[in-house]
């Protein structure tokens, strides 16, 4: 009798031990289902409307959004904000475009990290933390604004985006000390001096056209081999006369080599014709192999000798617990962000006014800023993947100590939730061109000439109404990129 009762005892114990099991088991598969299914790069978890952008349908591409509305609310609302209010002012709604930049622009303003979602990344991936935005973006995203305000007219507001924007430029130039950082924007002090010229403050249009540069000698010519575009040039000296700077005037008439420049108040209007070339980058994902020394005092050394990287943990930050984990790793992947270049279709542009050909310079290069953002960070990025690899790792053999089964499975689990944050604004131009193009009162036809390597060149023509003394604003964007079947 007793033995029968032990049994039946020990089989209860046994189907109940069995009965969690499959419950974790259940769990686990489920949440693996999940991490399957959301294992997508950004870039093709927004196929669609990615596909409606790049093709030119715009219309498509912002009827996806408003099917998108949710992610007003998201860990991806900034981006859902820029790429709203950008698609927005390409169809020409320009109000309706900044109401969109402004809740992206309030979003970094009222900004608060959330501290549970970013410890419970190291547990997961970073993927569950709220996109903040690159520092770049963020100065883009006012660079529409303000644009949009130029081409209704609306100066005053303009002149407000344009404090905002020196603002964020002495923020960004706070924050790093090394002049090697992406610190200083000249493309942005160069708008800045735009739309202080447009209100006719050619005092402070000097100091941004001088800001800007400085920027492009000291900067962007290291970092990205852009130099200064010969526009801005005319336009320090200008400004440098009407300000009566007349020392300025001569000094950089002298440092430009433009000793026969004189300023000369011409008849009938301005355009300011900026082109928006190609699609900036966007972030894919890449795998890293690290093996582990053991050996080095009271550091764990994280080593991939093919890239020639080392990071160094202290053992405090683990528990002894975890560091007998750890002591049995030798090698483990970590997931990183990485950029993938959309090289532009055309190599450079004119515009044909009465007869005369403008070049359209370049001034900003996003993509090259992007890479270097990125560059800057990656020393972060990389401390940060691996201590939430190793943190996983010393988690996994803690359960497999009780558990062989659950600690399989969480090993599984920490593989297929190891992902890099691939969030970034896609839809940004590749590279930034303008030309300041004068134009007599009255009606005037134009020719854009695109020319490629890739195929013959390519002709648009656009008419404009100006009154004495207008300037008038105008953007052309051009999606094409040299190399569409790219691996995202």
């Amino acid at each position: 009798m007793d033995t029968n009762l032990r049994s039946i005892d020990n089989g209860q114990k046994s189907t109940s031990r069995l009965s969690t099991i499959d419950y974790r088991l259940t769990a686990l598969t489920f949440i693996l289902g999940v991490l399957f299914s959301s294992c997508a790069t950004y870039y093709q978890a927004n196929h669609e409307f990615n596909r409606a952008f790049e093709s030119g349908h715009i219309e498509s591409a912002l009827q996806t959004l408003r099917g998108q509305a949710r992610q007003a609310n998201s860990r991806d609302r900034f981006l859902y904000f820029v790429n709203k209010g950008l698609v927005l002012s390409m169809l020409g709604k320009y109000q309706e475009s900044n109401e969109f930049f402004e809740k992206a622009y309030l979003f970094w303003e009222d900004f608060k990290t959330d501290y549970f979602s970013e410890g419970a990344s190291y547990l997961l991936n970073p993927t569950i933390t709220v996109y903040r935005g690159e520092d770049h973006e963020h100065l883009m995203l006012l660079y529409y604004k303000a644009l949009n305000f130029l081409k209704t007219n609306r100066i005053e507001e303009a002149l407000v985006e344009c404090r905002r924007l020196n603002i964020r430029l002495q923020q960004l130039s706070d924050r790093y000390s090394s002049d090697n950082n992406y610190k200083h924007d000249a493309f942005i002090n160069n708008l800045m001096g735009i739309i202080y010229d447009a209100g006719k403050d050619y005092n402070n249009a000097f100091i941004a056209y001088r800001n800007s540069l400085d920027s492009y000698k000291n900067e962007y010519e290291p970092m990205f081999q852009l130099k200064a575009p010969l526009q801005l040039k005319k336009d320090l000296l200008r400004t440098a006369w009407l300000s009566g700077l007349t020392q300025e005037f001569d000094q950089y008439k002298s440092e430009f080599e433009m000793p026969d420049y004189q300023f000369q108040e011409s008849e009938g209007g301005e355009l300011i014709f900026f082109w928006h070339n190609g699609l900036a980058p966007f972030k894919a994902e890449w795998s890293i192999n690290f093996s582990i020394d053991h050996g080095a005092g009271n550091f764990l050394i994280f080593n991939n000798q093919e890239l020639g990287l080392s990071f160094r943990f202290p053992k405090s930050n683990y528990s002894q617990d975890q560091l007998q984990s750890l002591a049995r790793m030798e090698f483990f992947r970590v997931a990183f962000p990485r950029y993938i270049e959309r090289p532009t279709f055309y190599d450079q542009a004119q515009v044909e006014a009465n007869g005369v050909r403008y070049e359209l310079e370049l001034t900003e290069n996003i993509n090259k800023i992007a890479f270097k953002v990125l560059e800057e960070r990656m020393g972060f990025e990389f401390s940060k993947a691996l201590a939430r690899v190793a943190i996983k790792k010393a988690s996994e053999y803690a359960l497999k100590k009780e558990d062989k089964n659950m600690g399989a499975l969480l090993g599984l689990f920490n593989a297929l939730s190891e992902k890099a944050d691939t969030r970034n604004w896609q839809t940004l131009p590749h590279s930034i061109y303008y030309a300041r193009v004068p134009l007599p009162v009255g009606e005037t036809s134009i020719r854009l000439n695109l020319e490629s390597k890739l195929s013959q060149p390519r002709d648009q023509s656009f008419t404009y109404r100006v009154t004495n003394g207008q300037i008038l604003y105008h953007t052309f964007t051009s999606l094409e990129v040299a190399y569409p079947n790219y691996q995202h």
